[in-house]
């Protein structure tokens, strides 16, 4: 157990070789934002680097293509060329382009061949509603029906997935793995790499959504062998509401055509032949579909410019810090107040989150709004709270806790309906 005073939180930030850059961020005064793993703040570069955008557009029109700093035609390798690292990629391996779903639909399609015994995909049963939804439809697709060829693995707390249990149900009929990084509610951590490795000995497919993770968490992909993956920016890399998202594809699979092909699937070097033929890109460029969102993704320019500054390795370490620091305080300051720590304690199994489990969660949330804290409820009884490295301090989240002490020992969260929001 650390030190829960205050003094020591301020010692805490004078350590902290990251605490510059929470001067980049538009922080509103006297609010502590805990909801950087649901949507990132806006950063003065990001801010900059879409004014600049703009400014292309205002100055060379239809020559911004090819002309300026940023050229957008070769704009989405480029920006995952200065993403790679934050997956552990080599050269052409990741491409901005896409939403999550849309690029998870582009991969599956892709790679989920059903045929013979292997018909099935396997995901779990505590992920992210859009990647079933994707599933579903991928199988329909097929002719085949979800309930019989969508396994989704059980989870025995309902809370985390036990990666014994994922490993067992990659039987001879599964096509294709699906599973999340970091599991959105809990904060639980996979290990990849052992599930990347089961997976390639039974010669299946895997791929892993990191919408939860990128950012917050480093990640070997290439090192580990794993075929494909896909994310948002939004989240702990700040590229702002609906930015375009990203994909990774293994470079052993380049040259292949995607499943779904389009205009920026091609290989650049002949794409004005305006050719029937489609010449696929030899990276993950090929995996694009439509031409690059622009002005969604310039604010990622800027936002990445930091993370290539602080690196993602001091951005993990500092984050299981806070996390760490998060919840010593909580079974320090809120012993008995009816919170369970809904994450895995241990380093290597957790996020950049802390999931809190109460049965006043949602009128918890919003008395913590109404004393200047913004956190995120998920239903039907998790507060989650994440300290974002590059714009959170140790004394926002000791402040934090402490009105959210007040909260519960005033039982100011009795005022509220119990009832969520619209958007949670």
């Amino acid at each position: 157990m650390s030190d829960t005073s205050r003094t020591y939180a301020e010692q805490l930030d004078r350590e902290d070789v990251l605490a510059s850059y929470k001067a980049e961020f538009y922080l509103k005064e006297g609010t502590i934002y805990m909801d950087g793993n649901s949507l990132g703040l806006l950063s003065k570069r990001a801010e900059q680097s879409l004014l600049a955008a703009l400014d292309s557009w205002r100055t060379y029109g239809i020559d911004g293509w090819t002309e300026g700093e940023h050229p957008w035609f070769y704009y989405a390798e480029k920006l995952g060329a200065l993403m790679a690292p934050l997956v552990g990629a080599g050269d052409g391996e990741v491409v901005v382009t896409g939403s999550t779903t849309t690029n998870l639909h582009q991969l599956v399609a892709t790679f989920y061949h059903p045929e013979g015994k292997r018909t099935k995909i396997l995901a779990d049963e505590l992920t992210f509603p859009s990647d079933i939804y994707a599933l579903q439809s991928q199988i329909r697709l097929h002719g085949l029906d979800p309930q019989v060829h969508l396994i989704q693995v059980k989870s025995r707390d309902g809370r985390t997935l036990n990666e014994d249990d994922i490993i067992a149900a990659m039987s001879d009929e599964v096509a294709l793995v699906l599973l999340p990084s970091v599991l959105y509610r809990s904060g639980q951590l996979l290990d990849i790499e052992r599930l990347s490795a089961a997976a390639r000995e039974r010669n299946i497919p895997i791929g892993f959504d990191l919408c939860h993770s990128i950012g917050a968490v480093s990640h070997e992909l290439s090192r580990w062998g794993v075929d494909f993956a896909v994310w948002c920016n939004y989240k702990y890399l700040n590229a702002g509401p609906g930015s375009v998202a990203g994909l990774y594809v293994n470079r052993r699979h380049f040259g292949r055509t995607p499943a779904l092909a389009g205009w920026f699937s091609s290989n650049k070097d002949v794409q004005f032949d305006m050719s029937h033929q489609l010449t696929p890109a030899e990276h993950a460029g090929a995996y694009q579909i439509g031409t690059p969102h622009i002005l969604s993704a310039a604010p990622l320019m800027g936002s990445l410019s930091m993370f290539v500054e602080a690196g993602i390795d001091r951005l993990r370490a500092k984050s299981l810090r806070m996390t760490q620091y998060l919840m010593d305080l909580v079974e320090s300051e809120l012993s008995g107040m009816g919170f369970v720590i809904g994450n895995p304690m241990e380093h290597h199994r957790r996020g950049g989150h802390v999931c809190l489990i109460h049965e006043e969660a949602v009128r918890i949330c919003k008395a913590l709004k109404d004393n200047g804290v913004v956190p995120d409820f998920r239903a039907p009884d998790v507060i989650r709270l994440a300290p974002i490295p590059l714009y959170t301090s140790f004394q926002d989240i000791w402040d934090m806790v402490q009105r959210l002490k007040a909260i519960m020992t005033e039982k100011q969260y009795e005022r509220y309906e119990k009832k969520r929001g619209v958007v949670a």
